[in-house]
């Protein structure tokens, strides 16, 4: 019997200790298993938000170049690529890898850069990993790129940061008057360039040079139609400085983005300038317009030499 409760005692203790053992060693696996930071690579590949991105940085061949360095990464989330026209992983697909390549670098900065760290100002210029520039604002409305709003910031990775956008950023490839001769909606706008360059080269100057930066509001073909020029042809007939005048209203110096417009008159090329609301949408009045505003209907096409806003009137001096 003594035996017996002998070897109940030492069961016992064995017990405790075992219990003992495995409390120590609880602990350690907690030090030792710490939540280490994830890579960026990482986030992309297991954050569901991240579904086309993910299937871009694949198509691209860049997982490893995010999973290494010190960066920063503007990354836009799935409702960013279906309002930038990429609606899902087989549009992706569908692209050259090169031009998705060229696209993905244009969101990387080869630094890591913190909310914190940017100063309250317009049209930072920063280089990405592609070589092109990139525009940061950061203002009472918060931080944004090219005009496209950070709409979460400061996601910590381990090496670097991400902050979520809800645009994709185009890398520009082409000048201001390039992209009116590349949109069939802009064929108006190119012959009324066209015309008024039988008086001056003032506006075809500003809309290819290189060496400055404007910001175009660009009328559609409806809005000069709309205008009184029924025709191209009508455009054609037109008094060459009398459309030099007109265009010049339609450019502001410098590269202004949507998130940089504030209500009030804003300078333009021409004498006069134009007033801009900014509320649920932006408007813009000329003094010849009355009461009848512009509105933009697509902003923040980035150009090589500054930034394209479509509206759908032509603005009168």
């Amino acid at each position: 019997m003594k035996r017996v409760k002998f070897f109940v005692r030492y069961a016992t203790k064995l017990m405790m200790v075992g219990v003992l053992v495995g409390m120590v060693a609880a602990c350690k696996n907690d030090d030792d298993n710490t939540v280490e930071p994830q890579s960026i690579t990482d986030i992309v590949v297991m954050n569901n938000d991240f579904t086309i991105l993910r299937a871009a940085v694949t198509r691209a061949g860049l997982a490893d170049a995010l999973d290494a360095g010190t960066l920063t990464v503007f990354a836009p989330n799935d409702a960013a690529f279906i309002a930038s026209g990429i609606p899902d992983v087989a549009a992706v697909n569908a692209l050259p890898e090169a031009t998705l390549k060229s696209i993905l670098e244009y969101h990387v900065l080869n630094s890591t850069v913190e909310s914190s760290a940017i100063a309250t100002a317009a049209d930072q210029e920063v280089g990405t990993l592609g070589g092109q520039n990139l525009y940061i604002t950061k203002n009472a409305g918060g931080v944004s790129v090219n005009g496209a709003m950070v709409i979460a910031a400061d996601v910590d990775a381990a090496n670097g940061v991400i902050h979520v956008i809800d645009r994709v950023l185009m890398p520009p490839t082409r000048s201001l008057l390039e992209i009116a001769q590349g949109n069939s909606d802009f064929s108006y706008l190119v012959a009324a360039v066209t015309r008024a360059a039988a008086s001056s080269q003032v506006v075809v100057d500003a809309l290819s040079s290189p060496g400055s930066a404007f910001t175009v509001f660009a009328p559609t073909n409806q809005a000069f139609i709309d205008a009184g020029f029924p025709t191209e042809a009508s455009l054609a007939a037109a008094d060459p400085a009398t459309l030099t005048s007109i265009l010049l209203y339609h450019v502001v110096p410098g590269r202004v983005f949507s998130t940089n417009l504030t209500t009030g008159d804003v300078a333009t090329a021409a004498t006069t300038p134009v007033k801009v609301d900014v509320g649920t949408g932006v408007t813009i009045t000329g003094a010849g317009n009355g009461t009848n505003a512009a509105s933009v209907t697509s902003a923040n096409m980035l150009a090589t030499n500054g930034v394209v806003h479509v509206i759908d009137r032509v603005l009168l001096p």
